[in-house]
């Protein structure tokens, strides 16, 4: 279930850039709506499991090399996790770099889903809501960069790896000592809290007030508490 749920996250988000990629506000508006609920699932669910665990004391040096990995990773991707592409400046971005970074950022998110209890998650919800706004990006990046309607085998093998990026790391999750799923929670943590702090708090042009933005950012942050109250109802009703 939750392989297939990651696999259509990637393929609605792809069809959703196919169609409609070049409205750039579209995206910009996912990406932050994500960053609220991913935000807000980072620190309302998984820190909460990282620093519940008895090695909680070191752990923060986890989440502090998650924040690194994904720096190093938006050297190979240009920022394409928080929207930063453009049509002009498309040459700029290797399609073997963008795939590399992709698939590790994707990978690495898939290892602590194979120690989930539950079959929806709060943690798998976060890795959904923030693998379409990505996807949105990349069927954007990759359809509209040509007038071809037919989608070219480097494009299609891109989509490929990064939709199967998340169930390859899951699979790899199980043969993991479950007593170092708090490290990877850590880590993932990191990369999450690095994206989404991005995407919110990048300044505006005029550093005027966006509205908009900061009604995104409370909705995101609405669904993603929605979704803990009832993950914590399920919680003491199994205890």
């Amino acid at each position: 279930m939750s392989v297939l749920l990651l696999i259509l996250s990637v393929i609605a988000g792809v069809f959703l850039g196919k169609y409609f990629g070049k409205k750039e506000k579209l995206a910009k508006n996912l990406l932050i709506l994500s960053a609220g609920f991913l935000i807000t699932i980072c620190l309302n669910e998984v820190f909460p499991q990282v620093y519940v665990s008895e090695e909680s004391t070191n752990l923060g040096i986890f989440v502090i090399l998650g924040v690194l990995l994904q720096m190093i990773l938006e050297a190979l991707t240009k920022g394409f996790e928080h929207g930063h592409f453009h049509h002009h400046n498309e040459n700029n971005i290797l399609p073997m770099a963008l795939m590399v970074g992709l698939f590790i950022h994707a990978f690495i998110e898939g290892i602590p889903l194979a120690n989930e209890k539950e079959t929806l998650s709060p943690y798998l919800l976060g890795i959904l809501v923030h693998n379409i706004p990505i996807s949105f990006i990349l069927g954007a990046f990759l359809f509209n960069r040509n007038e071809s309607k037919v989608p070219s085998y480097p494009s299609l093998l891109i989509i490929a790896l990064f939709a199967s990026a998340s169930p390859l790391g899951m699979l790899l999750g199980n043969y993991f000592n479950p007593d170092l799923q708090p490290y990877f929670l850590a880590i993932v943590g990191g990369i999450f809290l690095h994206i989404s702090s991005v995407i919110i708090f990048e300044s505006n042009k005029n550093h005027n007030i966006d509205w908009t933005k900061i009604g995104l950012v409370i909705l995101g942050v609405m669904l993603a508490l929605t979704m803990h109250l009832f993950h914590s109802h399920s919680h003491i009703h199994h205890h």
